[in-house]
């Protein structure tokens, strides 16, 4: 038998693992989108065992319900923290934050490109490429805060500088196309002050 099996009973879920049966945690039973609500929030967390971490809410995986936790060291450095979703007993929000902070959260794991555009430059490139793709006959739409992803077909995204190597998808040939399609964009109009 697998060390995790689902036993056949109603809900709340029942797991059996080596022998003992739990039921789901509060946090677990939340969907994604009662987590939403934590998110780029300061929160104390208590997981099993009475443990205690505090920091920047970040994410949360919606499979497994683990927790990301980011806190800004006084060196300049940052400390991430996971917290496995089973472990998780409460969530309190300690401070609610601000813009400020929202934006240093979504910044920090962006690609180095990214960086160097401005809000205004990057909702250019975001517009001029998602006309493209729909002259082109690509089913795009936009998902997550400002700057969004742009999503194709839901099977590929685009992240912002929204060039070829920022393309993510597990289908190789439509991975291939997109990027093929994005630097034909390119090329036919090259970002201002750039010649290719």
């Amino acid at each position: 038998m697998p060390v995790w099996a689902a036993a056949a009973s109603p809900s709340p879920l029942w797991w059996r693992s080596r022998g003992q049966l739990t039921t789901m945690n509060e946090w677990m039973k939340k969907s994604p989108l009662e987590w939403e609500d934590y998110v780029y929030k300061e929160v104390t967390v208590v997981a099993s065992e009475k443990k205690e971490y505090k920091g920047w809410f970040l994410t949360a995986d919606p499979v497994s319900a683990n927790v990301v936790l980011v806190n800004f060291l006084e060196d300049g450095s940052l400390s991430v923290t996971g917290i496995m979703g089973h472990s998780v007993q409460t969530i309190d929000v300690v401070n609610e934050g601000d813009h400020r902070m929202r934006e240093k959260l979504t910044h920090l794991f962006m690609s180095g490109d990214y960086k160097g555009h401005s809000p205004e430059d990057l909702e250019k490139k975001k517009n001029s490429l998602r006309k493209w793709l729909e002259k082109n006959h690509i089913p795009i739409t936009e998902q997550g805060d400002s700057p969004r992803t742009l999503c194709v077909a839901g099977v590929l995204t685009i992240d912002p500088p929204y060039g070829p190597e920022n393309c993510s998808s597990a289908n190789e040939i439509i991975l291939s196309r997109v990027q093929d399609l994005i630097q034909g964009h390119l090329e036919a109009y090259p970002p201002e002050g750039q010649e290719l």
